[in-house]
């Protein structure tokens, strides 16, 4: 019921905003399972891509928003809940795997489960290194992946940012992608990178983004060590201070 609520009532709101443009959206069957693999550029994505689908998606999302204090790790629980998102616990190996079994489940009861094969939101607005989480879900399920290029967003709503500008957002998808040809191959690390590969490769075909052979995550560290090296350099002894 909130999933349907929220999209109601943000949906005029996100359409002031963004004036989304949608093309291929007929590669969306009405029913059965799928897999909807889109590059992420903003918070905001999985907002603008439910609204312009019109099957529920359920997308996994990180266990940090299930889990933070205070009022408003209360707000982002009740929301994440509210709206049906899974949350899983991306720490360790076990983890992971617990991750794609409860990703096939969702997939098993005929729903569109929402992913992103880069794994974080992109930096700087390119396209990076896809994980093959991706990649084995669909080896082990059979189940086809539709990709989909999320253009415009990270104007709408920059990242590192809770703001909310006018922009132009175009959402396209493309056409389902079948890798029956791998039957049996799930957990073959080679194979498994080739398909996260392909999907990464049609996004960039559908975004016309720059593609960055590293992980996003990769690149954030980085900053954010370069970052903290820099406040260390900068930080004022405590024996010069006093």
């Amino acid at each position: 019921m909130w999933y349907w609520l929220f999209k109601y009532i943000l949906g005029p709101l996100l359409q002031i905003l963004g004036r989304p443009k949608v093309e291929g959206l007929h590669y969306v069957p009405s029913s059965g399972p799928v897999i909807l693999a889109s590059n992420h550029l903003a918070v905001m994505d999985s907002f603008f891509l439910p609204l312009v689908v019109r099957r529920r998606i359920t997308f996994l999302a990180k266990s940090e928003y299930f889990t933070a204090t205070g009022i408003k790790g209360w707000f982002s629980r009740w929301f994440f809940t509210a709206v049906g998102q899974v949350p899983i616990d991306r720490s360790n190996a076990d983890a992971a795997q617990a991750a794609l079994d409860t990703a096939e489940r969702v997939l098993a009861s005929g729903k569109l489960l929402g992913m992103y094969p880069e794994g974080t939101r992109s930096p700087d607005g390119r396209l990076y290194k896809g994980k093959t989480g991706l990649a084995r879900l669909a080896l082990q399920t059979g189940v086809p992946v539709i990709p989909v290029a999320m253009i415009g967003t990270n104007v709408v709503n920059p990242p590192g940012t809770t703001m909310l500008r006018f922009g132009k957002v175009t959402v396209r998808f493309g056409k389902p992608m079948d890798f029956s040809r791998f039957e049996g191959l799930a957990g073959n690390r080679f194979i498994e990178r080739a398909v996260a590969d392909e999907v990464i490769y049609e996004l960039m075909q559908l975004s016309g983004q720059e593609y960055v052979d590293v992980y996003a995550a990769t690149v954030k560290n980085r900053g954010k060590d370069a970052a903290g090296a820099t406040d260390e350099a900068t930080r004022i002894p405590e024996t010069a201070a006093g």
